[in-house]
């Protein structure tokens, strides 16, 4: 495992996070590429088939999101300990890192099945892709414990400076999620729960090999089995640091919510127009997450060994770099539109109409999008500073509570498309702004106080 180790702390930052992020964004379009397989292989069965996995997706978030934050601070406390080179807090991470997303599995779980419809009902799900929609959310969160230690370990595996070893796993898991997903819907005629099935025995795959490489690890991020056990003080840090992450994750869902319902008032042929064009947005976000990740967990190491010039580097750097990705990537995609959308919408009566709606929410959200990267990097230097509730506070206020306002005042008053998706860059940059303006506050503060420290 050391020719997947990432050295964070010395020599040349550009090159570094170039390598480092390169296997984040290739993993996260490997995730895409398979969550899109499942849209296009149920789509061949219809399009109230692709509405229903659609309408799933902000309330799956909702739900998932508060657990994803934790891993975000199972992360960071990893990449202090590995900046400041203490064995023992590595190895109590990681052993309190896994059974947590164990924990949180189960709570997912049974929440989630349990929540599946009513929630759907809240959000004005039509009657007629309802059935289908419940049915995948509840098989979904079925196999919700593999989903959460996946993303556990592959959290403390990027940490310790290994992004190649979690995408080797997940093309291995993908290639399995996209051969069952043919022989469930295709061979055996199912649709919704065929997709379904075939997305949680991957996530079964890729949690095991995580687990598996955590194992065989030689240093003190090696996984124990016999020695797993929650340790009071690395749970606490884990809390601290990743729940703010994980309700600034959950409100953003919530607004999410709030749009999702708002889209599927203009009928069945908008929502299948606006899943496909979510879908391909998102393979412009991963490309720009991954400098989130990036800038989280070299400020996090860097941090650990207070290195504070470079963590301001960190931040330039990754600035630049996802502001120059998210415009060529989001650029690229828009003018592909067309045919992009024409993979997920089939030949149907409806087809054209669903592509004009598709196309409309690209152009107010795809081209943009590089706004979300800036605030998204930003917002993983902070955390990586240690500093989690700020960022949550200025996202909770910036994002969620413009859009919300949003939605009850200006699309109210002009209930239109345009309206609706105009809200998302305009909250994008507001954010951004207010993030930056945090950064400069609390690096200047943490500088002081090392400068403190190291006179006395």
């Amino acid at each position: 495992m050391k020719r997947f180790r990432q050295d964070m702390l010395t020599g040349p930052l550009f090159p570094s996070i170039v390598s480092y992020t390169i296997p984040i964004i290739l993993t996260g379009l490997l995730q895409l590429l398979f969550h899109a397989a499942d849209l296009v292989v149920v789509g061949t069965k219809g399009e109230i088939y692709l509405s229903a996995v659609g309408a799933t997706n902000a309330i799956t978030n909702l739900i998932v999101n508060m657990f994803i934050g934790l891993s975000v601070g199972a992360g960071v406390t990893m990449a202090h300990a590995m900046g400041c080179r203490d064995p023992e807090t590595i190895h109590r991470t990681v052993h309190t890192a896994i059974p947590t997303a164990v924990i949180g599995g189960v709570v997912l779980t049974v929440v989630g099945i349990l929540l599946a419809e009513p929630m759907l009902r809240l959000m004005d799900t039509p009657e007629s892709v309802l059935p289908y929609s419940t049915l995948y959310m509840q098989i979904f969160f079925g196999g919700m414990v593999f989903n959460m230690v996946y993303n556990f370990g592959a959290a403390l595996l990027r940490a310790a400076g290994d992004t190649k070893g979690p995408l080797l796993y997940l093309t291995i898991a993908g290639v399995c999620n996209v051969l069952l997903n043919l022989f469930f819907v295709l061979v055996l005629g199912m649709t919704v729960d065929g997709v379904a099935l075939a997305t949680i025995t991957s996530q079964a795959i890729s949690a095991v090999l995580v687990v598996l490489a955590l194992m065989r690890r030689k240093d003190a991020a090696r996984l124990q089995i016999k020695k797993l056990r929650i340790y009071g003080e690395q749970i606490k840090k884990i809390v601290r640091l990743g729940l703010p992450a994980g309700i600034q994750g959950s409100l953003f869902s919530i607004s999410n919510v709030l749009i999702q319902s708002s889209v599927n008032s203009f009928g069945e042929i908008f929502m299948a127009g606006n899943t496909a064009a979510g879908s391909i947005e998102g393979f412009v976000y991963v490309t720009m997450n991954a400098f989130h990740q990036t800038a989280l967990n070299f400020t996090g190491q860097n941090l650990g060994a207070g290195q504070y010039q470079r963590v301001r580097k960190v931040l330039w750097i990754c600035l630049g770099c996802v502001t120059a990705v998210g415009m060529a990537v989001g650029g690229g995609i828009y003018l592909l539109r067309e045919p992009l959308l024409r993979i997920y919408i089939v030949d149907s009566p409806n087809a054209a109409q669903a592509i004009a709606a598709g196309a409309e929410r690209m152009m107010y959200v795809c081209l943009p999008y590089f706004l979300l990267g800036m605030m998204d990097v930003t917002t993983g230097v902070l955390r990586g500073l240690g500093s989690s509730m700020t960022p949550m506070i200025i996202s909770v206020l910036g994002v969620c509570g413009l859009r919300i306002g949003w939605i009850y005042t200006l699309f109210a008053a002009n209930p239109t498309p345009q309206v609706l998706f105009v809200s998302y860059p305009v909250s994008w940059a507001l954010t951004f702004a207010c993030q930056l303006t945090a950064f400069i506050w609390i690096f200047r503060k943490r500088v002081a106080s090392h400068n403190r420290l190291n006179a006395v």
